[in-house]
């Protein structure tokens, strides 16, 4: 079986998983050719693949730094720099979601480092804003209308997720976020935010 078209890929959001068709045997390979490539766009793909796919955390983490090593100037930002075991839950948690209207609000989520909790070493804020993700997260970490959880907590932006909620109408956004906040914590996640 051929891999898919580098262009399918490219303009392929994470959560269509476009090399779900794959053997594993065809997806290290497409990995290896990324790499030697420098080709962040395949590579991230690849990484999200094995993760989605349940592979081994040391085997996704490995994939992880070698990509960064390789390719750091065109990885797409919905791939997460560090492994985070529970993404594929968010990841199906955040596709039950839908807005009925488009606007200029975006939902988002902020990767939260709790090392000190039991419950494990990371959490999530759920926040919208009429700001792109990563320029909220900038915001806040400015101290801007900050949370203070993502003040002295956020590490990162996880953009996957919810590229299919960005520029939706405010009522959406403001329904959405409060309902995807429940539905990840239902999930058992250690969530704040989604007021």
């Amino acid at each position: 079986m051929k891999a898919p078209a580098r262009p399918a890929q490219a303009a392929a959001a994470p959560a269509e998983r476009p090399l779900r068709v794959l053997s594993g045997a065809q997806l290290r390979a497409q990995f290896a050719a990324a790499l030697a490539a420098r080709d962040g766009m395949t590579g991230a793909h690849c990484v999200h693949e094995l993760w989605m796919r349940g592979e081994f955390a040391a085997h996704v983490e490995h994939a992880l730094e070698q990509l960064w090593a390789r390719a750091a100037d065109c990885i797409p930002e919905w791939l997460p720099m560090r492994y985070i075991e529970w993404l594929p839950s968010v990841y199906e948690v955040a596709a039950t979601f839908r807005a009925a209207r488009t606007g200029r609000s975006n939902l988002y989520l902020v990767l939260l480092d709790f090392e000190e909790r039991r419950r494990g070493p990371f959490g999530l804020y759920v926040g919208m804003s009429r700001y792109p993700p990563a320029q909220r997260f900038d915001q806040h970490k400015a101290g801007i209308r900050a949370a203070g959880s993502v003040l002295k907590r956020g590490i990162e932006v996880l953009t996957g997720p919810t590229l299919h909620l960005q520029r939706i109408a405010r009522a959406d956004a403001a329904r959405i976020e409060a309902a995807l906040a429940e539905a990840l914590r239902d999930a058992g996640l250690l969530v704040e935010g989604g007021h």
